[in-house]
């Protein structure tokens, strides 16, 4: 029979075995790395953490036509039963990761003016766009066909869109208090204006919302769109 020869014979490897392990008790030979224990395995939601926070650096780097559940299994160091198992389709698993990383929204404080707490909605909406979430609900959004895009409808709506409408609303109703928004205003017609500008705009122009972008919005559409007649 002929033996490989990568595979040593019993006895040989024995011996080999021998002359190359330390005593028990001594320090490694010098110039020689320690063996590295293996890491530990994820599992449970520390496992699912990874596979999500992977999921968002896929859509946000390659998009969603280059999302894989294999590159998201090899980005989670993990085997891809293991993301087949908790999510069966590309929609699940994207559908939960957008959910679990999207940023919460905070409230806009008081700064005196409609214009200056509209300018801080804006900007901070505009945070959230270019956050690691937000590429990757772009991505969603950009590149999925109407079919797709109506399995994350839901996540959109409770995620983004619901929290800028209702901040803007405690906006606009500020300054109806103040006397600088026209009592009328206080509408869900005037609330969607912001949201959908700049999803429009992002979506079909490209824009990235620089900060002159949305100074020319605000004092252009909105504090004109707001103003009480004869103001």
């Amino acid at each position: 029979m002929v033996r490989s020869s990568w595979t040593a014979a019993p006895a040989q490897a024995a011996s080999l075995a021998q002359e190359v392990a330390p005593a028990q008790g001594a320090a490694p030979a010098q110039g020689v790395a320690p063996v590295q224990a293996a890491a530990p395995r994820r599992r449970g939601a520390v496992l699912e953490r990874a596979i999500l926070d992977a999921t968002l650096e896929q859509l946000s780097t390659v998009g969603w036509n280059g999302l894989t559940m294999e590159g998201v299994a090899a980005g989670a160091q993990t085997g891809k039963a293991a993301v087949y198992r908790r999510w069966p389709s590309k929609e699940d698993l994207v559908a939960d990761a957008l959910q679990a990383g999207l940023l919460p929204f905070r409230d806009v404080p008081d700064l005196g003016s409609t214009r200056d707490d509209l300018l801080e909605l804006c900007r901070r909406a505009r945070e959230a766009m270019f956050s690691r979430p937000g590429f990757a609900l772009r991505s969603v959004i950009h590149e999925c066909d109407a079919s797709q895009v109506e399995r994350f409808q839901e996540v959109i709506l409770k995620g983004v869109i619901e929290p800028t409408v209702n901040l803007l609303g405690e906006v606009i109703e500020r300054g109806i208090r103040r006397g600088e928004v026209r009592p009328d205003a206080a509408n869900p017609y005037v609330f969607d204006a912001i949201p959908a500008m700049m999803m429009y705009r992002s979506k079909v122009c490209g824009s990235e919302w620089s900060e002159r972008d949305i100074e020319e919005m605000i004092d252009q559409f909105m504090v004109p769109l707001l103003r009480p007649q004869g103001a």
